[in-house]
């Protein structure tokens, strides 16, 4: 009598996150961040921190239209193209 073994299946790696950050994620992540600072500053300390969300809102938009902005040139010159997070 003869026993066969079935061959066992190997489980499928888990599929792999990128590990790195393109530009357009760092700068929608830095966006978010200074519009949720401003409105709480403006609703803790002075209406004048709207300002900050007005200077945010600019900026995202001379990105859309230009694809150049004053944080993207930055990261682009001083960092690496993409953050290792």
């Amino acid at each position: 009598m003869t026993t066969t073994t079935q061959p066992t299946a190997t489980p499928a790696p888990a599929a792999t996150r990128p590990t790195r950050w393109p530009l357009e994620r760092i700068l929608f992540a830095m966006a978010g961040t200074m519009t949720l600072v401003s409105a709480a500053l403006a609703a803790f300390v002075s209406p004048w921190f709207l300002l900050l969300t007005a200077f945010v809102g600019i900026n995202q938009w001379l990105y859309v239209t230009v694809h150049n902005c004053p944080a993207s040139l930055l990261l682009r010159r001083h960092a690496q193209p993409q953050c290792k997070w």
